[in-house]
């Protein structure tokens, strides 16, 4: 790890050495940074020449937890919500997409939202919607990039691909368990976008692993992340913890971490073997040709066609899979290279924890049950949990907060606040404790918690519009009501002669995309009266503009949208 900082960061073996014990502290401090302050802060970064973490913040009381923490409190102009609201306003504007468009997202060392656009593709549309995003004031900066990202894959290289059936390699990222100890290992989503195929670890057929995306929902390739899961089923493969570093020593993940602005990373692809540069920024929004990802992380590491996938580390914590970058990989280190999908938000989703190799130790005692455990606290959007410790032989090193099967949540103490729920609605938690050896306690006694009533949740659109034939349609609707949604109802009223020619999509005002009904068929049915959609979606703020988009794509069609209503 210090002899490839070095070499690709340009700095000497003892300052990378430096740099890496410097922002394993300065980890540490994001960790342990307060919710008030996460909440409200527009973002935290390591300063490149003290290694401290710097974090913005906009009122005096959170400078002053900053600083007890030991990191560095920066008074900003611009709030978390504030720079929120930017980016949506920048979303809505891009709509489904502009020319020469490459992403957008929050520039959290110079307070403001950053839109990457590529001069090469821009046309009379891309400056119409540069004019606009100039209205949206000072908070957004447009800053030209020398090319658009692209998810990557490739042909079939030496080394530790995997294959998707019979497909061109990926990358294989990091292993995991199930809670009953079920093998897995995380890659990117568009790598595993099939149902059910079979996953090689040679190609031709040879050497299968096990299977990928099993069930058609272990894999996402949409606004809301590039990652996916491969069931490791067949004997002989096991699971391992030491990233291949393409000849060098290799680097042991010992857990996980979130990443910062200015952090030092690695990553292990097929393609570009081992190669590092630093995150340039977290939590942005790539426009790849198949849509808008969110989420995504860039650093000025290169990337080649293969590498999809690949582990990110820092220091020894995973904290990404690779997803795409530039088409070639050569000098200029440009500061959106490479990007990733942070590792934690996949095995959040999945309820997956990192294989570290833990039970080497020796240790194989389960700590007990969590117990005592109950509801303090409730609100329209959330529910506060706390339990009496576990003990264990050596020591407990965390706890994992169930809602029903489903990890919310991953803890030290024993509280917890579980956001994003539905308002008036009932959930029932369980607990788990974990040791550093990896080994996971039995569930504790279900708590079940009721979050209380938001108020109403019903808004609709009586606004009557034509559908034509290729062309789209775009019906606003906005939510006053509070607290958020992890699920949405659309009750659509219309009639069109073909359904089959329609795409009906929902945009959310965090800017993320929800299909209803894809385009697709051979014999047309019609679309007459009222069509129910019930969709999850990735515990939205209810609050703002749900645009309804209906697309015909085919020729020949009379059809009108009467209204429509949507349920949060």
């Amino acid at each position: 790890m210090v002899d490839a900082v070095s070499r690709d960061l340009g700095i000497s073996r003892d300052q990378a050495r430096t740099k890496l014990v410097r922002q394993a502290q300065a980890q540490r401090v994001a960790e342990a940074l307060p919710d008030r302050v996460r909440a409200n802060s527009p973002g935290w970064w390591i300063d490149e020449d003290t290694g401290m973490l710097v974090v913005a913040v906009t009122e005096p009381a959170a400078a002053d937890l900053v600083r007890a923490l030991g990191g560095e409190p920066r008074p900003v102009s611009r709030s978390r919500d504030d720079l929120a609201q930017l980016s949506r306003a920048v979303g809505e504007l891009a709509g489904a997409g502009v020319p020469g468009l490459a992403g957008w997202g929050v520039d959290s060392i110079g307070n403001s939202v950053v839109v990457r656009v590529n001069p090469a593709k821009k046309n009379v549309a891309t400056q119409q919607f540069l004019a606009r995003v100039g209205e949206l004031g000072a908070g957004v900066r447009v800053r030209e990039v020398a090319a658009s990202p692209e998810p990557q894959a490739g042909d079939v290289r030496p080394g530790n691909p995997w294959f998707p059936g019979y497909e061109g390699n990926c990358s294989v990222g990091f292993a995991a368990v199930d809670a009953s100890g079920g093998k897995h290992f995380l890659t990117a989503g568009h790598c595993t976008n099939d149902r059910d195929q079979p996953a090689f670890g040679a190609s031709g057929g040879q050497n299968r692993i096990g299977t990928s995306n099993v069930g058609g929902a272990r894999s996402v390739f949409a606004r809301e992340g590039d990652m996916g899961v491969v069931a490791v089923t067949e004997p002989g493969w096991n699971l391992s913890a030491s990233v291949n570093t393409w000849g060098n020593a290799p680097v042991a993940v010992t857990g996980t971490t979130e990443p910062i602005v200015n952090q030092a990373v690695c990553h292990s692809g097929v393609a570009s073997r081992w190669q590092c540069g630093r995150v340039t920024a977290v939590e942005q929004t790539v426009m790849y040709s198949s849509g808008p990802i969110d989420g995504m992380s860039f650093t000025t590491a290169c990337s080649l066609g293969g590498d999809s996938g690949g582990a990110w580390v820092a220091g020894d914590k995973a904290v990404g899979l690779h997803s795409g970058g530039y088409p070639t990989c050569g000098p200029g280190n440009a500061p959106d290279q490479s990007l990733f999908q942070p590792v934690n938000e996949a095995l959040r989703k999945w309820g997956l924890t990192l294989y570290t190799g833990g039970g080497n130790t020796g240790d194989t005692l389960a700590p007990s049950a969590p117990s005592d455990v109950r509801a303090t606290s409730t609100t329209a959007s959330s529910v506060t949990l706390a339990w009496t410790a576990s003990t264990d032989n050596v020591g407990v090193a965390g706890y994992q907060v169930y809602n029903g099967s489903t990890l919310a949540a991953t803890v030290q103490g024993t509280t917890a606040t579980i956001g994003g729920l539905v308002a008036a609605t009932s959930y029932s938690f369980t607990v788990r404790a974990k040791d550093a050896a990896g080994n996971v306690s039995p569930p504790s006694a279900p708590v079940t918690a009721r979050t209380t009533d938001g108020g109403s949740r019903t808004f609709r659109s009586d606004t009557d519009y034509q559908i034509r034939d290729y062309q789209q349609i775009s019906s606003p609707i906005r939510s006053t009501t509070t607290g958020s949604t992890a699920q949405i109802r659309v009750d659509v009223t219309a009639q069109h002669t073909c359904v089959e020619d329609l795409d009906i999509d929902v945009l959310s005002p965090s800017g993320r995309w929800y299909s209803l009904h894809d385009f697709g068929g051979y014999v047309c049915h019609p679309f007459g009266g009222t069509r129910s959609f019930t969709v999850p979606v990735s515990y939205e703020q209810a609050a703002g503009t749900w645009t309804l988009y209906i697309r015909d794509g085919g020729p020949g069609d009379i059809g009108y949208l009467d209204s429509w209503v949507i349920t949060l």
